[in-house]
């Protein structure tokens, strides 16, 4: 095997593709009723890969495993215990976890619909379709797996012709996948943000921004007879369970567009210009999806909406810097910005620079991307609906999807270090504005407001933001290549029936 070989055809096409064409999706969460009829199943069930097809497929089928469906299958426990901790311990089984994550209060576990107690999906299957192809689809899918799981769940989803419920574009920041294997096999110091990621970030078995291989599951080849899986590629002699497989995490999360839009609309006083600027600074981009550091709404609309960072506005002066999409993704490289030469080099590095110790706050960002492929759900809701308090009343909200190799550097870190840290890049009392809880710190103090710096004077602090969104349920899955979910069909522990 090359080293420099990606193997398409056993790589899910959820991490190539998302699907945009097959609009239609629904997620199946199952648990094993009949392990034999289960394993017989997964042994042979038409997976989608990554190879391109022109046209498009009318439906595609994806599949991940949890730690709990690991074992309801009886693969060992030796085998199980070699993926990542974070994967075995679980998603909403430790406090510790939970309050890092931000799943307190409305969100946390035994609260969930889905994802803890009883309720921990074995098996999740992702199905998509063109347009009038879902619902025949999912009934065959239905039909066969009657025998041998029990649907614990069905997660429906809405096409919002790539917008999200709050009423923003949605989708437009994705990190650009090393396909072609040029990135340098090292790590390799990153003078600027750069949109390119390595293979191995988001797949296991490839080199990552570390130059170094994810831990995961190397087997023995003679617990591989009928050599099912791909040998390593930092290590030949021995059969690559996690190659060409990825961690996935799903989380419901419910949102309160009614809420959102009446909060912003009263702290504007009605002023629909106002009520627009301020829900930008909130979100960071524009609901055209401009960025706001880049545009005043103006002719940027079509520009690269993707195509900027923030070192021209350190200070957050234009983009606050506790706006969402600045928390999720700060755009920064491995050292702040400064002059050219060996000199400033040093003085960055060794932190005798004073102002690039300042704009040092948040870790580099090329180490903590994520490969985001969520659906909406439920019913859209306009601003007039919502500050008027019509339109649907079922819930809207996002099945959140990421994919990655390390789900303790990728998700949790963002999530923990970002989007749920009052603290973030130096801010005080205040996480992300659509996703924080509002939850009091261990002090006391509150973390329900939202500043935004002005020019020449003090910030304008908006206080009492409630609770925007609620996580309904959770779980962390392993989206293994299709070679290794063969394997994983047929391998079993010593002595299970």
């Amino acid at each position: 095997m090359s080293t420099r070989t990606v193997e398409f055809d056993d790589i899910q096409g959820l991490l190539r593709f998302g699907y945009k064409h097959q609009t239609q999706a629904s997620f199946l969460l199952l648990q094993v009723k009949e392990r034999e009829a289960a394993r017989a199943w997964l042994a042979s069930v038409p997976v989608s890969s990554a190879i391109t097809a022109d046209p498009p497929p009318d439906t595609a089928l994806q599949l991940a495993l949890s730690r709990d469906g690991l074992q309801a299958l009886g693969v060992a426990d030796d085998i199980v215990n070699a993926f990542s901790p974070e994967f075995v311990s679980g998603l909403g089984r430790d406090a510790s976890q939970s309050r890092r994550l931000g799943d307190v209060g409305a969100n946390a576990p035994e609260h969930w619909q889905w994802g803890a107690g009883q309720r921990v999906p074995h098996v999740l299957v992702m199905l998509y379709a063109l347009p009038g192809r879902l619902a025949a689809f999912q009934q065959a899918v239905e039909a066969q797996v009657a025998s041998a799981f029990d649907i614990l769940l069905r997660l429906p989803t809405s096409d919002m012709d790539g917008i999200e419920p709050f009423g923003f574009v949605d989708g437009i920041s994705q990190p650009r996948l090393d396909w072609e294997r040029t990135r340098a096999v090292r790590d390799q110091e990153q003078a600027a943000y750069d949109n390119l990621s390595c293979l191995g970030e988001y797949l296991l078995g490839y080199p990552n921004e570390y130059g170094g291989f994810t831990d995961r599951p190397l087997l023995d080849p003679q617990r591989d007879p009928q050599a099912l899986l791909p040998r390593a590629e930092d290590r030949p002699a021995e059969a690559d369970l996690g190659r060409n497989g990825s961690y996935l995490v799903l989380r419901q999360l419910r949102q309160d567009v009614h809420g959102f839009w009446q909060f912003v609309n009263a702290q504007v006083g009605g002023d629909a210009a106002q009520r627009e600027r301020l829900a930008a600074a909130m979100v960071g981009r524009t609901r055209q999806g401009v960025p706001v550091v880049t545009s005043n709404g103006d002719a940027d609309a079509g520009k690269d909406l993707n195509a900027f960072d923030y070192q021209a506005d350190t200070q957050g002066v234009r983009c606050p810097l506790g706006a969402h999409v600045r928390r999720a993704n700060p755009r920064n490289a491995d050292l702040p910005s400064g002059g050219p030469g060996l000199v400033s080099w040093l003085k960055r590095t060794l932190g005798f620079d004073a102002q690039a110790r300042e704009r040092d706050r948040v870790a580099s960002t090329r180490f903590h991307r994520m490969l985001r492929r969520g659906r909406e759900y439920g019913a859209a809701v306009s601003i007039d609906q919502a500050l008027s308090g019509t339109g649907s009343a079922s819930d809207t909200g996002l099945h959140f999807i990421c994919l990655g190799a390390s789900l303790a550097r990728q998700f949790e870190f963002v999530q923990s270090a970002w989007l749920a840290s009052t603290r973030f890049d130096g801010l005080r009392n205040e996480s992300d504005p659509l996703l924080g809880t509002r939850e009091p710190t261990a002090d006391g103090s509150p973390t329900n407001e939202f500043s935004m710096p002005q020019p020449g004077g003090p910030d304008r602090r908006v206080c009492g933001l409630p609770q925007f969104v609620t996580v309904l349920g959770g779980a962390y899955f392993f989206l293994p290549g299709i070679r290794a979910l063969r394997y994983l069909a047929s391998t079993r522990s010593q002595g299970s029936p």
